[in-house]
């Protein structure tokens, strides 16, 4: 940075002040700013290796979005009382922020380059994400790493039909869209959306209009780098030499143009990777230290091979169509006693979807910056070694597995039912099994089956496909239902779910520039056609929710209770609860408006735990016949012990046909007596009548 003294520069986003203080903190980092949008303030700054990362093939890029809790004026729990490991939702805001920065660096830069963005307040109606990704951006531009940006991102909402530009919280909780969009001058980069069953057209205009904000972002930042910017710096790039890219292009270049045309998929394919081995073979013996360069070169003349077969052939390497959607199957109920299971096969995708079903209290616990405290729908995503033939050991979900969990999360959150209708937290875990291309959306169609297999009333099924682009100059190609080498060699990665009737969630990422809507409308246009394949066949396999949940499943039973008697239920210490939940075999779940959830496994438990939650919140009536036991006698009448953990008198006169000399003589303690409520005097004192329930004595 070219900067002795604070800078500040200003503007307006969605019509709420916008600042970049540059040059007064972090002055040892590359390029840092404080970035304030209202009243959320995050450090952003960037800071690079001196020196390239030996040995490696890729951009060491790492980006960490940073949540302090004292920007919302929250302590940390636990016994540390600090920040832990990132929140998932941390983690998505990272990968947010890294996607539409990543391309914009030259595929050859080995210096590692960690960008940092952290949260220090929040002010929840101005999104602290997208503070980071324009943060990051601004210190990117700034510095002299070679980022071919910069770029900018705003949030789209949708209400009444009218586009909301960067939406407060409270908006965003009404909206039909929630859209991210992040993107250079000329071009998006980088869409996450989800959606209450958004039709393509409007989808389109959002992101488009989008783009448009983005611009006048850009500009801002223009003007920055151009005050406080310093040129690009000389940084060396791990280029492979021409003889290099020569000799392997003599070795191999005539044999890969003719292995990619074999006419059968699998000798093709098998061809192909006969010939990158032994390649990479041959010339890593002869110079050992330049792997690296050598596999550049090879994946490149393969790239330019594949890329013009499907371009100038319209042969895509498993000889399908452009808009052919690879053998589908749907499967549901694949694991006994699981609550509900759903096994979705593409091609060499597949995945198990198991959904779990359990009492509202087992939701989610959120402790992020964001004002939810809870969540009821989780959706968790594996995706081990084995499903791609590989023996890396599992160190639990890495950044990856969070995002595509989320992503399948927020295509299924749009159609399931609300708490009220269906008093359950549900969880479900997509277990990929194995992999060639878009398991993001496998999950989604076999977590939808395995939803409706529980007999979660789920408004409709939901099916995702993934798109693809090749573009060289004027020719362009769109792939429905891509594999892992056509991901790999292409230029964007576009996945879309939705149900019959729209779309539910997008997240796309591009690599090149020059996107226009034309594309846009047909790659859109060819997943809906994907999606409808798709729903037709998992319709085979169920065409709705099952009517009754799995046995297995905890069956809850709602009554709603004055919260008046909340104490009365819950008891001493929890005594009540507790005992009750212990004779009855069920689990009880009491809510602060009344609201109780009774959740066992057979309906005798169920029925016996809502006798005994009655018996103690029960308000007796006058006239009401109720049985209870005699808890305590005196001379003038007993006590009785009757629903609603209150006692009333039967005085000694209402024993009773005949006159009684001593309470004694007609019950003793412990007995259960069937009586009517007589009276409730004003202070509130029950009078009861044992007589009044006894046959008339024959005189």
């Amino acid at each position: 940075m070219k900067v002795s003294e604070t800078k500040v520069f200003e503007t307006q986003i969605a019509g709420r002040p916008f600042r970049v203080e540059i040059g007064e903190v972090a002055r040892l980092a590359k390029a840092a700013a404080m970035v304030r949008y209202g009243d959320t303030s995050l450090l952003c700054n960037v800071a690079v290796s001196k020196e390239p990362r030996e040995g490696t093939d890729f951009f060491p890029l790492s980006v960490d979005y940073v949540e302090k809790q004292y920007a919302v004026g929250k302590i940390p729990g636990g016994f540390l009382k600090r920040e832990g490991r990132p929140t998932n939702q941390a983690i998505l805001f990272s990968r947010l922020i890294d996607r539409p920065i990543r391309p914009l660096f030259p595929k050859t830069f080995r210096n590692d380059v960690h960008v940092v963005t952290m949260v220090m307040s929040d002010d929840t109606d101005c999104a602290s994400e997208l503070v980071g990704m324009i943060g990051s951006s601004i210190v990117l531009s700034i510095s002299d790493l070679p980022f071919d940006g910069p770029t900018a991102a705003v949030q789209i909402g949708l209400i009444d039909g009218e586009f909301i530009l960067n939406p407060t919280w409270e908006q965003k909780q009404v909206s039909e869209l929630n859209l991210t969009v992040a993107g250079t001058r000329n071009a998006v980069m980088m869409v996450e959306a989800g959606a209450n069953e958004l039709d393509e057209e409007t989808m389109l205009d959002a992101i488009l209009y989008a783009h448009e904000e983005i611009k006048k972002i850009i500009d801002f930042i223009d003007e920055i780098v151009a005050e406080v910017g310093v040129p690009k710096a000389d940084y060396p790039l791990q280029e492979p030499t021409d003889e290099l890219k020569a000799n392997i292009r003599d070795y191999m270049g005539a044999r890969m143009h003719d292995a990619v045309h074999i006419e059968d998929a699998d000798e093709r394919i098998d061809a192909m990777n006969d010939l990158i081995d032994e390649t990479s073979k041959h010339f890593g013996e002869l110079d050992p230290d330049h792997k690296a360069e050598i596999d550049m070169v090879i994946n490149g003349i393969k790239r330019e091979e594949v890329r013009g077969l499907i371009l100038n052939d319209h042969i895509r390497p498993d000889n399908r169509k452009m808009t052919e959607v690879r053998p589908v199957s749907a499967k549901i109920d694949y694991l006994p006693r699981v609550h509900g299971s759903g096994l979705f096969t593409r091609g060499e995708t597949q995945v198990c979807s198991i959904a779990t079903l359990g009492l509202l209290k087992e939701a989610q616990v959120l402790d992020g910056l964001e004002p939810e405290t809870e969540k009821r729908y989780m959706h968790q995503y594996n995706f081990p070694s084995y499903s791609v033939g590989e023996t890396k050991p599992s160190r639990g979900p890495g950044r990856r597995e969070i995002g595509h969990g989320a992503l399948a999360e927020r295509a299924l959150l749009p159609v399931l039912p609300s708490k009220e209708e269906f008093p359950y937290a549900i969880r479900v875990v997509s277990e990929v099994l194995s992999s060639n291309g878009s398991t993001s959306q496998a999950s989604v169609c076999g977590s939808s089956l395995a939803l409706m297999a529980a007999g979660v009333p789920i408004k409709k099924a939901v099916a995702g496909c993934a798109m693809g682009l090749i573009k060289e100059d004027d020719q362009v190609a769109i792939l429905t239902d891509i594999q892992g080498m056509e991901d790999f060699l292409g230029d964007m990665d576009f996945k879309v779910a939705g149900t019959k009737d729209g779309i539910t969630a997008i997240q796309m990422d591009i690599k090149v520039h020059g996107i226009d809507r034309k594309i846009l409308t047909q790659a859109l246009k060819q997943a809906k056609d994907g999606r409808m394949h798709i729903l037709g066949i998992m319709n085979e396999a169920i065409s709705e929710p099952r009517a009754e949940i799995s046995p297995y499943a905890p069956h809850i039973t709602t009554i709603h209770i004055d919260p008046e008697k909340i104490r009365d239920l819950i008891g001493k210490g929890g005594e009540t609860i507790i005992g009750i939940q212990d004779e009855s075999g069920a689990k009880i779940e009491v809510e602060e408006d009344g609201t109780v959830y009774i959740a066992a496994v057979d309906q005798a438990s169920s029925d016996k735990a809502l006798k005994m939650v009655d018996d103690v919140v029960h308000e007796v009536q006058v006239g009401e016949v109720v049985t209870g036991k005699v808890v305590r006698i005196m001379k003038f009448g007993a006590f009785v012990d009757i629903p609603g953990s209150k006692d009333g008198l039967i005085h000694i006169s209402k024993l009773a046909n005949h006159r009684v000399n001593r309470v004694e003589d007609e019950v003793q303690i412990g007995d259960e007596v069937t009586v009517k409520v007589i009276e409730i005097d004003d202070q509130g004192r029950i009078n009861l009548s044992r007589k009044a329930c006894l046959p008339k004595d024959a005189d």
